[in-house]
This record gives structure tokens, C-alpha cells and sequence, in this order.
């Protein structure tokens, strides 16, 4: 099912082609996130974000709020199927799936959701350009339309201190982040959470894409920051839950199109 679009973005009395899915039952509902999750790990692969077994994107159960699905540990991004994702509990028990569970993922996704109800998912690997901005300890300026999703709502967590592998790093980031959409997780990479799949993955597309955009600006030249009043309308106009979901719905419809047997 689907919803009625009422978003004051779209200004135009046509239909959209589609809008964000509603459900009369758990059970449809998490089939849904697990396909949409599936469909991540492949745009994940496709954009070339893996780097080795690091890398995780999560989402919470519908119905034990206390549970998400995750990516098994070691499995490629560009393989990753529906009946291949593992349902973990908060205190690290894998209870689906045949694999083991990244101990990093359980560490930082954990405390995420524990921390913050708000959240569906949670996405996070180690970019290039993710990683490369993050080495230099600084958040994102608005110097681009699309970086300004970000502006005001994305933080710096500025203390590294190697693998994330205790549950208690984790609920330090998940402090650090706050309310906010990101985190730069700094010598590390780059953080996003959203209120589904789709917003989650996009967020961390787009937030991939400005790393690497301000990156090339600085290494060009002295790049040009909007002022606060413009940047702050321009993330009034581009972000949101509904426009980072709206802005992913092409990169699931084409990786669905193209890799069916994510669904298997």
C-alpha cells in the first residue's frame, strides 16, 4: 500500500512515481526492510564502498524493537541476498541466520538504536572518500547545493581510538550524533541514519559524493562557502526523511531491475 504525497517540495498536481510504502501487517513490513536492506548492500557494491569485511548497514526489526538485520560478516556487498541477513539482538545474539555477525557492527549499531528509537536504519563503511575526509578532522562546509542536507545536521566524532569492538564505543558515538542524520567518524569513515532503508543509504550516496566533491574543490582552489541564512534555507528545501527517501528511490528501482536475486 501507499500513502498520499503531501510535500510541500513537489510543487505539481501530477503524481510522483511512487511514495513511501505503508503496511496492515509485521510480517509485510519486514520483508520490506529486509529487501530494501538486501537492496542496499548491492548499491553499496556497486558504488565500490566495501573495503574488504568492513562495512555494515543495519535495520530495525518491526516488531522486536529491540533486534535489527545486518549484513553476515565476511559476505560481499555485491552478493548479499534477503535469506543470507542476520537478525542480532541488542546484547549480541545472533538469532537468524547461519553466520556470524561483524563484532564492529554490533558494537556501533547497537547503540545507535538503543539510543535513538527514532531510527529504522543505519549505514556505515569505509568510502574512500568518506575515510579520506575523515582523516582531516573537519565537518562538511556548504559549498554545494547537495551538501547542504547536511548542513546543521551532521557531526565530528573526534575520537578514534581504534577498531570499534566494545558496545560502550558505540553508545559514545550514538551520544556524539545526538539528533543529527551523520557523523564523520574521524581516521574512520563516514556514519548516516535515516527513518527507513531508502533514506538511510541515500544520505551516506550523497554524503560519499560531497566528501569527494569539497575534497576535489579544496585541491582546485579556495572553494566558496554559502552563507549560514542560505545554506540553512537549502537544507530546509533538499533534506528531510521524505526527500532523502524520494532521493533513493531511482538507486532501488534500477540495482531491483538489474539484480533480482537480491530478493532470493
Amino acid at each position: 500500500m501507499t500513502q498520499p504525497t503531501n510535500n510541500p517540495a513537489i510543487r505539481s498536481d501530477k503524481p510522483i512515481p511512487y511514495d513511501i510504502p505503508i503496511f496492515d501487517d509485521v510480517v509485510s513490513e519486514r520483508r520490506h526492510r529486509k529487501e530494501r536492506l538486501a537492496a542496499a548492500f548491492r548499491i553499496f557494491g556497486r558504488f565500490g564502498f566495501s573495503e574488504g569485511v568492513a562495512g555494515h548497514i543495519t535495520v530495525r526489526d518491526p516488531e522486536h524493537s529491540d533486534c535489527f538485520w545486518v549484513n553476515p560478516f565476511g559476505t560481499p556487498f555485491s552478493h548479499i541476498r534477503v535469506s543470507d541477513l542476520l537478525l542480532v539482538s541488542h546484547t549480541g545474539e545472533v538469532l537468524q541466520g547461519d553466520y556470524a555477525v561483524n563484532q564492529a557492527a554490533f558494537a556501533i549499531h547497537s547503540g545507535l538504536h538503543m539510543a535513538r528509537p527514532d531510527i529504522v536504519a543505519a549505514a556505515h563503511s569505509h568510502s574512500l572518500h568518506g575515510k579520506a575526509w575523515s582523516s582531516l578532522g573537519r565537518t562538511l562546509d556548504p559549498i554545494t547545493q547537495d551538501s547542504c542536507v547536511f548542513f546543521g545536521d551532521h557531526v565530528l566524532f573526534d575520537d578514534y581510538t581504534g577498531v570499534v569492538n566494545d558496545p560502550e564505543e558505540g553508545k559514545r558515538i550514538a551520544y556524539a550524533l545526538g539528533d543529527r542524520s551523520a557523523a564523520i567518524l574521524r581516521n574512520h569513515g563516514l556514519l548516516t541514519v535515516g527513518a527507513s532503508v531508502d533514506a538511510a543509504t541515500w544520505l551516506f550516496v550523497t554524503m560519499e559524493r560531497s566528501c569527494q566533491a569539497q575534497l576535489l574543490a579544496e585541491a582546485a582552489g579556495q572553494p566558496i562557502v554559502m552563507d549560514a541564512e542560505i545554506a540553512a534555507t537549502t537544507h530546509r528545501q533538499v533534506a528531510g526523511d521524505f526527500a532523502s527517501w524520494f532521493s533513493a528511490q531511482p538507486l532501488f528501482e534500477q540495482i531491483l531491475r538489474d539484480q533480482p536475486d537480491l530478493l532470493d
